[in-house]
């Protein structure tokens, strides 16, 4: 019956669009868009990523029955659609962010407050077919109320007192306990969908690799993958070990000071020392390695700029023999650390049922017994090769995210092991064919998983590019999980989830 449909089968009732790699997508009038809107309220497929142009409104779907993945699109001629934030709510910002900056109205949201668009633009919905004159003044937000008795508000932010990016909290609470959390983003929104677009494949490629910062080699091999499906074109096998291996130490880096970082907010602030000395020690083995503590610009389409000496393999071979030592000396220190234990468990609890209706990922989904990993699930070379673990607790606290962060820590270093010793011998770079084409690729970020979908113009230019980051359907879970809890665990939380403001601000 149509419930027990397969996505593949629903989405078959409209047009395929031919071109579109490695993963198919179809057009569907508006009785087949208000169609899947109604399926995606009771069918297991999860909402990969949502995104428009100014007359058509796209979907990227994954399967969770078969694994298959599809592209779903809807032409709106009259600017809007059917809301998909009605069933899924981890829509309903993407669709108040398709309205600010394409003009496309989502029906049927009962919120319809502005997302990104802070009223300081110079044009309001700029990509829109006709963008319209500026506000007047700054938009004046309405954040939403708690009643009860004895209740108070704490605004947090933008401007926070470490160097990190701007967000408002707003809290309101009874004594010190949290009964409702309401974040405020759009502080960072940089126009990267208009940036990108006439842009070359080399030149876009460094500007979605900035998305996220911390997560540049994971935003550069989905953006790289998308064009080379768009363009029937596939790296040498060197090339894509090598950037597993990239994709690797960002992991560790990010995890390392980030278990750091949640235990500074607990009050243990050994353990930033430590961590923040592993973390510099993979920053400085980067620069040795590859010319860029980050890893910035090293992927790109067709391959990696830089390649991989055997002298190089083997001097971070000897490194990661002494980090993972060292490393495993402060999980010690952690998991015997009766007061800091104390402070993790039990606090900041998501449910595995709402990370599922919102379609989280990362540690976070994995922390609350969700397993989906982008390199296993429908995955990219080498790691169909690399039988890769993915670790996956059920309790769903500020402890149990750290410890799905360790685990992965401890999988990324036997990963990368694995990759010198059995990365091919070849060229790590291959050139890539101009033609016209769409596409769209994955990467598992530390974070999640990052879609990057891309159409190339006959020119070798960026007609249309949108980035995804996991941290969309991350940030509404920070809100659910802090509410019971005390402010002064908001850090704690805050920094166990670690969301993107840059990769949701665009």
């Amino acid at each position: 019956m149509m419930g027990k449909m397969t996505l593949l089968d629903f989405l078959s009732a409209g047009r395929e669009v031919s071109g579109h790699r490695p993963w198919p997508r179809y057009q569907l009038d508006g009785r087949t868009w208000r169609a899947l809107v109604q399926q995606l309220a009771a069918a297991d497929w999860v909402l990969m990523a949502e995104w428009a142009e100014p007359n058509e409104i796209h979907v990227a779907l994954r399967d969770e029955t078969t694994g298959d993945i599809a592209v779903a699109s809807h032409h709106c001629p009259e600017r809007r659609f059917y809301a998909l934030g009605q069933v899924r709510p981890a829509a309903i910002r993407i669709e108040r962010s398709i309205r600010d900056v394409w003009g496309l109205a989502p029906e049927g949201l009962e919120d319809q407050r502005p997302w990104l668009d802070h009223g300081r633009w110079s044009r309001r919905r700029p990509l829109a077919v006709h963008p319209e004159e500026p506000a007047a003044e700054p938009y004046s937000y309405r954040f939403r109320t708690a009643e009860g008795e004895g209740l108070h508000q704490i605004p947090v932010g933008p401007v926070h007192a470490g160097v990190i990016e701007p967000g408002h909290f707003r809290f309101h609470c009874q004594g010190e306990t949290v009964v409702r959390l309401e974040q405020r983003l759009g502080y960072v929104h940089k126009g990267i969908e208009a940036l990108v677009a006439g842009k070359p494949l080399l030149e876009a490629c460094r500007i979605v690799s900035r998305t996220s910062g911390d997560a540049t080699v994971a935003y550069s091999i989905a953006f790289s993958r998308a064009v080379e499906a768009a363009l029937g074109c596939e790296p040498p096998p060197r090339a894509h070990w090598l950037r597993a291996l990239m994709g690797e130490l960002e992991r560790i880096a990010n995890h390392v000071f980030d278990i750091g970082a949640v235990c500074n907010d607990a009050a243990f602030a050994i353990m930033l020392s430590h961590m923040g000395t592993l973390r510099e020690k993979l920053l400085r083995a980067n620069e040795a390695l590859f010319g860029s503590r980050l890893l910035m610009d090293r992927v790109v389409p067709g391959g990696v700029t830089v390649n991989l000496s055997d002298s190089g393999a083997e001097a971070l071979k000897h490194m990661l023999y002494g980090f993972r030592k060292d490393f495993m000396k402060a999980v010690h220190l952690y998991q015997e650390t009766p007061s800091l234990l104390d402070r993790t468990t039990g606090t900041g609890v998501v449910p595995g049922a709402l990370v599922h209706r919102f379609g989280a990922g990362g540690f976070v989904g994995r922390a609350s017994s969700q397993g989906h990993d982008a390199r296993r699930t429908r995955g990219y070379p080498p790691y169909d090769d690399l039988d890769l673990v993915v670790p996956v607790l059920a309790d769903g606290d500020v402890h149990s995210r750290v410890e799905i962060r360790i685990e992965e820590v401890k999988e990324s270093l036997r990963l990368i092991n694995r990759i010198l010793q059995e990365m091919p011998e070849g060229a790590a770079m291959a050139a890539v064919p101009t033609r016209s084409g769409e596409g769209m690729g994955l990467a598992e970020s530390f974070r999640g998983e990052v879609v990057v979908w891309a159409r190339v113009s006959e020119a070798g230019r960026i007609v249309r590019c949108h980035p995804h980051d996991p941290s969309w359907f991350q940030w509404p879970l920070l809100e659910a999980c802090i509410e019971g809890n005390i402010v002064a665990d908001f850090p704690l939380c805050n920094k166990s989830f670690n969301c993107s403001y840059s990769g949701a601000d665009l």
